[in-house]
């Protein structure tokens, strides 16, 4: 190798090294695991729920950190517990409130897992929303510390429902499926927006009952639609048993005339 090819081996190797150095720069470090051992997806409102999160690969990042975390729920209990490898307790905390914040995670103690539990109360709904359902923050989980450095590790939403909103959201289910089904008619799919806007309003009575109706008009759509076919079906049979006799006439005449023409 001659030396002009050995310097330039030696300039992409120190430009490759010093790319290296600069992606190690700014690879985002790798953030603590959360393993989601039971969360809802949804709650009616009024009713206690609880959701349950272990937290792993704790110290990636940092040997000594502390955990906040907050909640749209109600009336609301948060256990945080901090366990070895062996899976057995540390110790265990307990915070009343939507927020709370100072839970230390440290290494020292032998903390290989936290577990956070949150309880409360699913909270009114300020706002119906058909699509997207309307939802509230079930928890969120940040990793803090001092100075003002924070992470955030965990965000969960759920969706949240009174008896009369999730009838109204049944049947305008039902609706948009037989919607759907016959192909979008029209008059169907006017009936099914005045249904949204009903239960958007607050108004699931009359959301059921447009939905219904949408339903209904989609129903007798397809039906219409599935008689014109027949229809369609039944005319065109005819015209092929009509072509099939007239194919049949002209073989006998054909054959008539031969007949005749050999005696």
């Amino acid at each position: 190798m001659t030396r002009t090819n050995l310097s330039r081996c030696s300039e992409l190797t120190a430009v490759l090294a010093v790319l290296a150095l600069l992606f190690a720069a700014v690879a985002p470090a790798a953030a603590v695991s959360v393993q989601e051992t039971d969360v809802p997806d949804s709650g009616e409102v009024d009713s206690q729920v609880t959701a349950t999160v272990t937290l792993t690969q704790l110290y990636d990042t940092y040997e000594t950190w502390q955990l906040a975390g907050e909640t749209e729920l109600q009336d609301v209990t948060w256990t945080v517990t901090f366990l070895n490898q062996a899976g057995n307790q540390v110790r265990q905390e307990s915070f009343d409130g939507r927020n709370f914040s100072g839970a230390t995670v440290d290494i020292g103690e032998g903390t290989a897992e936290v577990r956070v539990r949150v309880t409360g109360t699913v909270p009114a709904v300020e706002s119906y929303s058909y699509e997207p359902q309307q939802s509230f923050t079930l928890f969120a989980l940040d990793q803090t510390r001092e100075g003002g450095t924070s992470n955030e590790l965990a965000n969960r939403s759920a969706t949240h429902y009174t008896s009369e909103s999730r009838e109204a959201r049944e049947a305008m289910g039902s609706a948009r499926t037989a919607i759907d089904a016959a192909g979008n008619p029209d008059t169907a799919e006017e009936s099914f927006d005045s249904a949204v806007n009903a239960y958007e309003a607050g108004n699931f009575d009359n959301a059921v009952t447009l939905a219904e109706r949408a339903g209904t008009e989609a129903n007798q759509a397809e039906s219409s639609q599935q008689r014109t076919q027949l229809i369609l079906y039944g005319v065109a049979g005819l015209v092929v048993l009509g072509v099939l006799a007239g194919a049949v006439v002209l073989f006998l005449r054909s054959r008539g005339d031969g007949y005749d023409k050999l005696g």
